[in-house]
């Protein structure tokens, strides 16, 4: 039934029905999470060897270096050439960080406030505004590095094939204290898109008022393809190279998801220019990361076909879950026209639309019938989605049962409050 088109009468006959399977639910007690884009426990059990006697025993590099000791801030020679090989970066513009790129993206935004980038007249903090697009609904870590620096965000679409580049273009043209932005490019958190080739290519070739204006490309889900032929994405960072403006890209990636997410390995990669710049911070901060665990990376995942092995062992686990919330969404919502949703090829997330001005209403049944989501306006700078109708749904973690219960009482509390809303 479209509820957009049923008499009142109907409507409320099928929220009484509603109502009495919703609590029918909520009387059970459940305890149930789609908050977080957390690898399930069957996914985490594939890195398991990894830990195993053959990849521990193991402590000098290719070159003899003793891993276990301070040194080599860039990274292992073999870990930046794994890294090369999986991005089609040089291995020379790699660096290889911790377990947490997100770690790496909050240290580069700082140290561009501290001591500016390649190209800056002066550090960003003795800027009078300092600004950033922010692609919406997008990432919540994002936009709170940006709060936590006092940099203005500016909300920009997210359309099905990338950012709204007539805005971008128009902003970053017109306004010199706009000095960056943030983009998930493939299988976008949450939204599940994948730029398109011409998005890229405009990124890559707009015109800044800024000199010093920097695209933070979080690439995190790039080998993440839950469907045999994945997303393609085109390289930004050899983009902008080809057009003069390589010292445009921050690349971010790490394999958070693909080995354990708290022991992961994780990597940047900026221009020469850059590059030299942050290596003369970063010799300061730091004496090194941790090349045991570089090691133990590369005995368990040499190479990019060992990584392409490896993921599809991921994607069975994935797929199951990311079919059991499209299809829980087809049956329930297909035909109520109160709300929309993507259906990526890849990555963790899928973005629920519902009818406007319900979303908070839709996450208080959920929470009251004991399923927790991610909180409603975290997609959006401020914490402040302005129609109160964007969803994030995490299916990753959960036992797949769960998951079909958590996803029986999201579909009800869609529906409830659609109902609810229309009938006022």
């Amino acid at each position: 039934m479209n509820y957009l088109n049923a008499t009142k009468a109907e409507k409320n006959a099928l929220y009484g029905t509603l109502r009495a399977e919703y609590d029918a639910l909520a009387a059970q007690g459940l305890s149930l999470d789609l908050s977080r884009g957390k690898p399930s426990g069957e996914q985490l059990g594939e890195s398991m060897p990894m830990l195993g006697e053959n990849c521990t025993l193991r402590y000098l590099s290719e070159n003899g270096f003793d891993c276990r000791n301070y040194g080599v801030l860039e990274g292992l020679p073999e870990m930046r050439a794994f890294w090369s090989e999986l991005t089609g970066i040089p291995a020379k513009n790699i660096v290889v960080g911790g377990n947490s790129s997100l770690n790496l993206m909050y240290d580069t935004l700082s140290r561009a406030m501290l001591y500016g980038v390649a190209g800056s007249p002066r550090p960003w903090c003795r800027e009078e505004k300092v600004k950033f697009i922010c692609l919406t609904p997008g990432y919540d870590r994002h936009f709170a590095i940006c709060e936590s620096l006092g940099i203005e965000m500016i909300s920009v679409p997210l359309l099905s094939d990338g950012p709204d580049m007539d805005k971008v273009e128009a902003l970053v043209a017109a306004d010199a204290s706009i000095k960056g932005m943030w983009c998930v490019p493939k299988y976008s958190n949450p939204s599940g898109i994948t730029y398109s080739d011409e998005a890229v290519r405009r990124l890559a070739r707009m015109k800044t008022a800024a000199p010093d204006f920097r695209i933070f490309w979080d690439n995190a889900y790039m080998v993440h393809d839950i469907e045999n032929e994945g997303d393609a994405l085109l390289d930004l960072f050899a983009e902008a190279h080809l057009v003069g403006n390589g010292d445009r890209v921050f690349f971010f990636s790490s394999t958070s998801k693909i080995t354990f997410p708290g022991a992961g390995i994780a990597m940047m990669a900026m221009s020469d220019a850059n590059l030299s710049l942050a290596l003369s911070v970063l010799t300061v901060q730091t004496i090194g990361y941790d090349k045991m665990n570089q090691i133990r990376h590369l005995a368990f995942l040499p190479d990019k076909a060992a990584v392409e092995a490896h993921m599809k062992k991921q994607a069975r686990y994935l797929k199951e879950r990311f079919s059991i919330v499209l299809d829980t969404l087809k049956r329930d919502l297909g035909d109520t026209g109160v709300a929309k949703w993507t259906a990526p090829r890849g990555g963790y997330f899928v973005s629920l639309d519902v009818l406007p001005h319900t979303a908070k209403r839709v996450y208080a049944l959920c929470k009251e019938a004991g399923v927790t989501l991610t909180k409603v306006g975290a997609t959006f700078p401020y914490g402040v989605d302005p129609e109160d109708k964007n969803l994030r749904l995490a299916p990753s973690y959960p036992k797949t049962e769960d998951l079909a219960l958590a996803m029986r009482v999201l579909t009800l509390a869609v529906r409830l409050a659609a109902l609810e809303s229309l009938l006022a």
